[in-house]
């Protein structure tokens, strides 16, 4: 028995000793609300459920399966792309506010990917300590935030440059977690040169946060650069009060970014430097719901003396001094006398009580009773947080995994007959009659502004005008239909219904040869209609751009993610025109 209760013993203790600490509870269950969508990594389906119109705090792509809100940084680049047609006024707003709240304490706190770079940290090997090369580094940010996150979305009006070229977060889990999934096998015959770049970028990420504390936030992540401008003004954060501080620079020995004194721009709010210093001058700012006040104490005293703590001046240059400060902390004790009774438990003889010790005897009481100290307010704010906590978890869980609308759609394959739909035509050359434009393109309805798809075969290419594969692909396209003329529909399918891609369709040009508009094609431009999904109704995957071919009798002929070799479209063409 004493066995069993040493070993429980000893699996207590470890617990104990290894048990997680507030700030990574809290990066642990961010990382969950933000990604709660669990069974997306299970169907390799991305979550599009109002909750997308969010930006999430931390950088957390888009595309990935978990993710139930959108990243901050792509929908900053997607606003500024269309800054030529609206002012990005609600994306900024939403920076501003989580700027003024939070500050860094983002990047400390609630950041899935700062998380998992603390995680990837702790792999015992050879650390790369912070140096003044280290702090030049850390300024590399803030150029990626003012040329690929705002300067290329603005010049080129619509290319999300970091999210494209950069950040790791897509590549790990909106890439990976899609094409780790059995379901999307087939986009595996997407990758190109693109993704291959990606893919060393995160790799170099990986290796390096293992040798280097936040390797990417420290130097590449233009989020954390946002954030820090605003990290003297937020409300939650670390503050240091200058009359208390002796300059000891214990806070900045002991933090692990590239900060030059508490609180600056660099400093992710972490709160490490609060517990190392000895005259208590750092502290929360902010909430003490989830973040207690400094809670170092003094040095004990002995009963009834005073003790002088030297403190060793350690300079900001992480130098030694020999000298000891003149500061110096005194601990006094303020006990009061207490007069001494011996206490002695009566031993009763012959109806008589005995003292059982020299003295005089006392007759103590059977019971003692202890007074247990009451809870504080702060114990039971801090435990209904906790626990209001766990309830927004747990319902996010249930709502995305097993209450949240999915769609109805009916998804029908190569072999089906093709669904009835109805898209909305935009204006180009194909869609050009004697006295206007056509104005919807349909498979079941006849009528003067529709153009009938019925007894035709059909190429349906689904697109968005930001997709670079998708927009290489379309001037082949444009060629096969001239080729084939009145024997074919083509048609492209804008997924998103932007108000700007007529715009975008009567100034851009064929790339081949640099003056054609896409508008003098001969093919019809239409706009998805998102009640009737025409793309999941095929089957899509949210992989562009995707391609169907419908023969003359409406049967599904071909499908394909991703983009479609010149020859491979004139094969299956020509197959469902032989049919």
């Amino acid at each position: 028995m004493a066995k069993v209760k040493n070993f429980f013993s000893k699996v207590g203790l470890w617990f104990k000793n290894h048990a997680p600490s507030k700030r990574r509870i809290i990066q642990v269950y961010a990382a969950l609300l933000t990604n709660a969508n669990i069974k997306g990594f299970v169907t390799g389906r991305i979550y599009r459920g109002a909750t997308k119109n969010l930006c999430t705090p931390g950088l957390n792509c888009y595309s990935c399966p978990g993710a139930v809100g959108a990243c901050p940084l792509g929908a900053l680049q997607d606003s500024l792309a269309k800054s030529d047609t609206s002012f990005p006024y609600y994306i900024l707003g939403i920076l501003g506010l989580l700027g003024l709240l939070f500050a860094r304490t983002i990047c400390g706190f609630f950041c899935p990917v700062g998380l998992g770079q603390e995680l990837l940290h702790k792999i015992k090997t050879p650390k790369l300590k912070k140096s003044r090369y280290t702090r030049i580094l850390s300024y590399l940010k803030y150029v990626l935030l003012a040329v690929l996150v705002i300067a290329i979305p603005i010049i080129y009006q619509g290319v999300p440059a970091f999210c494209k070229y950069v950040c790791p977060a897509g590549t790990f889990g909106g890439a990976g977690g899609l094409l780790m999934n059995p379901n999307n096998a087939d986009f595996f015959d997407m990758l190109g040169y693109l993704f291959s770049w990606k893919f060393v970028l995160l790799v170099i990420f990986i290796v390096g946060s293992i040798f280097i504390y936040r390797f990417f936030c420290r130097f590449f992540c233009p989020l954390g650069a946002i954030y820090g401008f605003f990290n003297k003004i937020a409300l939650m954060g670390v503050k240091l009060d200058e009359e208390k501080c002796v300059d000891c620079g214990l806070c900045i020995q002991t933090c692990q970014m590239d900060i030059k004194h508490v609180g600056d721009h660099e400093c992710i709010n972490c709160g490490a430097c609060i517990k190392v210093c000895p005259t208590q001058a750092i502290s929360w700012k902010g909430s003490q719901i989830f973040l207690h006040s400094n809670m170092v104490t003094a040095p004990a005293a002995a009963a009834e003396s005073t003790e002088k703590v030297n403190l060793l001046a350690v300079g900001s240059n992480g130098k030694t001094a020999t000298a000891p400060l003149a500061e110096t902390v005194t601990t006094k004790t303020a006990q009061e006398a207490v007069k001494k009774q011996t206490v002695i438990n009566p031993v009763e003889e012959e109806g008589k009580i005995q003292p059982t010790a020299t003295g005089n005897a006392i007759k103590a009481p059977a019971m003692v009773k202890v007074k247990r100290p009451k809870k504080s307010k702060q114990f039971w704010l801090e435990l209904a947080a906790w626990i209001a906590a766990a309830v927004v978890l747990l319902t996010a869980l249930v709502y995305y995994n097993f209450l949240a609308p999915t769609s109805s759609t009916v998804a029908y394959s190569v072999g089906d007959k093709c669904p009835d739909f109805t898209l909305t035509l935009y204006e180009s050359a194909a869609t050009k009659k004697d006295d206007g434009y056509y104005k919807k393109i349909s498979s079941n309805v006849i009528a003067d502004d529709t153009i009938y798809t019925a007894g035709i075969v059909t190429v349906i290419n689904f697109w968005y005008k930001d997709c670079d594969p998708c927009k290489a692909e379309l001037p082949y396209f444009a060629k096969v239909k001239q080729e084939y003329g009145d024997q074919i529909l083509m048609v492209t399918v804008q997924t998103d219904p932007y108000a700007d891609v007529q715009k975008f369709i009567d100034t851009t040009v064929d790339p081949t040869d640099g003056t054609t508009p896409w508008r003098d094609w001969g093919i019809i431009f239409a706009e998805e209609d998102p009640s009737l999904d025409t793309y999941g109704m095929f089957g899509g995957k949210s992989a562009f751009p995707t391609t169907v071919i419908i023969d003359a009798e409406g049967i599904i002929s071909f499908y394909r993610d991703g983009p479609l070799e010149e020859a491979t479209l004139r094969s299956e063409i020509q197959k469902a025109l032989d049919k």
